[in-house]
């Protein structure tokens, strides 16, 4: 019997709805019906089916995502604005002097206007821990940024550059691990007289620097032997550029997460010290100073010693989960 001839199938002839079928394989075939469907829609209508564009989402925005959803993040964010906010103005919310004391109500309880009670020396216990607020931030904050700068600074150079100065910097780094940070506290501010922040400042970003440099470096040795960092300076570009357009961006994530959680630990080793007295002195209003006033007087006038230890415990925990937060919004492994 003669062969039945298969009929020949002509995508332009009239009538026909569609032009070819597709494969599935990716060949000239689905290519035909790509730029036929191209040219069928009008320019600017999205495909049927298609949702609207999503923009292109970088770590920082799917951590702010995160963050934003996490009710850790926003009480502990809330706390730190409280804390903030009467460390600026304490007037807001404590109208007294914290120096004006009278002695003839040492270590009364609580009183109306007064709801803490007196310390020994007769002031407002209420009045002097919204005020102690303020040097407990401001110490904190400044020492925190203070160690994250030189830290990041010198351990991003050493880890992209490597050398003398990569094994100079660790040597230095290890020196700085060994020494006790409350005797090398006593040892350092028992010879500084000033009565101000900055001398306690100074002594935290001294010991504090190198635990936020070993981090620095070794995100930025992580960073620097990425593809996008290889592929930019095969185009031709320099260390300056690489450093600070593709190697920091993608390095600083760890340093932030470090630095958060240290600033509560910064705040606590503030408080540590002057309890010691050698850290704020008297005049300065500190958390640390009047604890350490109520310690020998616990038994017969607790409140004097249970309202700036509550303060100061509320402050390094929302610090410390402010950091926690942070962390897991920024580390890929966590989600």
């Amino acid at each position: 019997m003669p062969e039945r001839s298969e009929p020949v199938y002509d995508p332009l002839e009239p009538g026909e709805g569609e032009a070819i079928a597709p494969t599935g394989q990716g060949g000239p075939m689905d290519l035909a019906l790509d730029e036929a469907e191209s040219l069928e829609r009008p320019s600017g209508d999205a495909p049927t089916g298609a949702g609207p564009q999503e923009r292109a989402r970088s770590l920082w925005s799917d951590a702010w995502h995160q963050l934003r959803r996490n009710p850790v993040f926003v009480i502990s964010s809330l706390m730190i604005l409280f804390l903030v906010v009467i460390a600026i103005w304490p007037q807001l919310i404590a109208s007294g002097d914290p120096l004006q004391c009278d002695l003839s109500k040492s270590q009364q309880g609580s009183a109306p206007g007064h709801p803490f009670g007196y310390d020994t020396q007769g002031c407002d216990v209420y009045t002097r821990t919204v005020h102690g607020a303020r040097a407990s931030i401001t110490v904190g904050v400044c020492a925190t940024l203070g160690a994250a700068l030189l830290g990041s600074v010198l351990g991003g150079l050493a880890g992209f550059f490597g050398g003398w100065g990569d094994a100079l910097l660790s040597r230095a780094a290890d020196i700085f691990f060994g020494i006790p940070v409350v005797l090398g506290g006593l040892v350092f501010l028992s010879v500084v007289t000033s009565t101000t922040v900055w001398p306690v400042v100074g002594f935290i970003v001294l010991l504090g620097w190198p635990q936020i440099a070993r981090i620095g470096r070794g995100s930025v040795i992580t960073a620097k032997h990425n593809d996008y960092v290889q592929a930019a300076r095969a185009l031709g570009a320099g260390n300056g550029r690489m450093l600070l357009r593709h190697v920091a961006p993608n390095a600083v994530a760890p340093v932030i997460v470090v630095a958060t959680i240290a600033l509560g630990t910064y705040i606590a080793l503030e408080a540590t010290l002057s309890f010691l007295g050698v850290g704020l002195r008297p005049p300065t209003v500190s958390w640390g100073i009047d604890i350490s006033n109520a310690a020998p007087q616990i038994r017969n006038a607790p409140h004097m010693l249970l309202y700036p230890a509550g303060a100061l415990s509320l402050t390094v925990l929302a610090f410390i989960m402010l950091g926690d937060a942070v962390r897991d919004a920024l580390d890929p492994k966590l989600r």
